[in-house]
């Protein structure tokens, strides 16, 4: 008899593979050995030649450890032990940006899309579970983030060229993944950045969810996650409305944008935030704090002939019925 953590995973993947069924394409998994990432290569490579579909795994050797090119290596023997042909290893160099945590993801995504562009893969399927999402929530809500933050990582998304990432276990817990990897007689890497407590979320995992768990009862990851479930949905929903709103509001201007006043103050104040924040984000990469997003609001709402805003990397000011978002002159220069 199957056992239920294996069924519930290769069932998890199996829908997840679905949209590219019968097409022959490459799918890439990222790999790193853990237990998460053991239980997606294997319940991958059982599913996807069912399809029409090639598994192919990358594991990232972030160089951060003692022995961990041997890690690497032996994660890919095990791939291969899956039947998968192609197990690749890449190693990257991690610089300092933003600290740790966000240096080595940075170093480890940049990796995963070069390996997806070079095997031509549709799509990269990333071990996150549950767990993983909760914590998530909990990161963002106390950071402020809002609900962009909030909602999480989505279990299917599409990036700016196309390739799809993919989370299929999004909605099943880590001990899930432990019993697949034990009642397949897999053995796990366990990395100790994992219980590393200098690192945010390996805190949020040892300390805050216990004590949630004590102090509220059973079932917190579950509700976060659903919350986060919620809030996707009603971020699919606005970037819908903003996408049939913004092609009739804005309009170019030198070294920048030009958004109508009226038409942004007729928008409820939750629209009209989201869209001074995708104009930002599209038109400069940047990411608006609350703070800011309230600041060039007041152009619109509250305008008593104030001056413009000087902002990261642009300037916002009104001008008549226009909010204007011009490149700051520094990132003028640089351009050119």
């Amino acid at each position: 008899m199957l056992d239920p953590a294996v069924a519930d995973v290769r069932r998890a993947v199996r829908e997840a593979l679905a949209p590219f069924a019968d097409s022959g394409a490459r799918i890439l998994i990222a790999l790193s050995g853990g237990a998460d990432s053991l239980a997606l290569a294997s319940a991958a490579a059982h599913e996807a030649p069912k399809v029409g579909l090639e598994p192919i795994t990358v594991t990232i050797d972030h160089g951060l450890q003692d022995g961990s090119a041997e890690i690497a290596e032996r994660a890919a023997d095990l791939a291969r032990g899956f039947g998968i042909r192609t197990a690749r290893i890449e190693r990257v160099e991690v610089g300092s940006a933003g600290g740790p945590e966000a240096a080595a993801r940075d170093a480890r995504y940049a990796a995963l899309r070069r390996v997806a562009s070079e095997e031509d893969a549709v799509a990269v399927l990333v071990g996150h579970t549950l767990d993983d999402q909760a914590e998530t929530v909990l990161l963002g809500l106390a950071r402020g983030s809002g609900s962009a933050s909030l909602s999480g990582m989505s279990p299917h998304s599409l990036d700016g060229l196309g390739l799809a990432w993919i989370r299929p276990m999004l909605g099943l817990r880590r001990e899930t993944t432990a019993a697949f990897c034990a009642a397949e007689g897999l053995e796990p890497w366990q990395d100790p950045h994992n219980s590393d407590e200098r690192f945010s979320r390996v805190r949020v995992r040892e300390r805050v969810l216990p004590v949630l768990e004590s102090e509220l009862g059973p079932g917190i990851a579950e509700a976060l996650w659903r919350t986060a479930e919620q809030l996707r949905e009603d971020d699919e929903a606005f970037a819908d409305m903003i996408d049939e709103t913004i092609e009739d509001i804005v309009e170019h201007a030198e070294a920048g944008i030009a958004v109508s006043v009226p038409a942004l103050h007729a928008n409820p104040t939750a629209l009209r935030h989201r869209i001074i924040r995708h104009v930002v984000e599209s038109e400069f990469g940047v990411s608006l704090t609350r703070l800011q997003t309230l600041e060039i609001a007041r152009l619109v709402t509250d305008w008593k002939g104030q001056g413009p805003l000087d902002l990261p990397g642009f300037q916002a000011s009104r001008r008549g019925n226009l909010v204007i978002f011009t490149a700051s002159a520094q990132e003028i220069t640089q351009s050119t």
